[in-house]
């Protein structure tokens, strides 16, 4: 079994990015930013933003480093711009102007590419430990199949965490909604600064 799958290397990319993803924590973000929509259009959502997230998780892992290599972009210059569209997103849905009725289908779909499936989902961090993963390997199949199965699995527990808001939408009401997208805003922004200090402390870690 462990000439097909590394055991060791699946159990830490998997439970790294469960942490960094963070599904259970994922649902009042989702929720605040979907409170206009309709439960089949949340449901398109989840899944359009599953697929974005693990389209860009996957396009990182093999080719990240190569890109930011060629465009001579660090990667706390890639945590800072997640960070600074983190804030911008925090403060819609403190302000609730994510809330506000959508004209169109077509913003849902935009939303659930951006920001759900990135850089909420497929973020800053998630993007660097897959990529440290992919370095830190011997580049065998095992170790492949090993970071692949992960990423998956926790792009698995993301869109049941998604895909099951509605139900916690129905318990909460419109009201219990809105004083939770209020609180993952909050929780957003304080992550989004988190971001940006890392970033600043790698700079300057770089520069000495």
């Amino acid at each position: 079994m462990s000439e097909v799958l590394d055991v060791r290397l699946f159990t830490s990319v998997f439970v790294t990015l469960f942490v960094i993803m963070d599904p259970p924590g994922t649902v009042p973000i989702f929720l605040g930013l979907t409170s206009a929509m309709t439960a089949r259009q949340r449901n398109r959502a989840a899944r359009q933003a599953i697929l974005v997230a693990f389209g860009v998780i996957v396009a990182f892992a093999l080719f990240g480093q190569s890109l930011l290599n060629y465009l001579h972009i660090s990667l706390p210059a890639l945590q800072a711009a997640g960070g600074l569209l983190l804030l911008f997103i925090a403060m819609e849905l403190l302000t609730g102007k994510a809330e506000e009725p959508r004209p169109s289908a077509s913003t849902s779909v935009n939303v659930a590419m951006v920001p759900l499936g990135t850089p909420l989902l497929a973020g800053p961090g998630a993007i660097v430990a897959t990529m440290v993963f992919v370095k830190q390997g011997d580049g065998g199949f095992s170790d492949w199949f090993a970071i692949l199965l992960a990423v998956i699995a926790v792009h698995l527990c993301l869109y049941l965490a998604m895909r099951f808001a509605s139900v916690v939408h129905r318990v909460l009401g419109e009201s219990g909604t809105t004083l939770v997208s209020r609180i993952a805003g909050l929780l957003l922004a304080a992550i989004a600064v988190q971001l940006l200090a890392d970033a600043v402390f790698a700079f300057i870690d770089a520069r000495g």
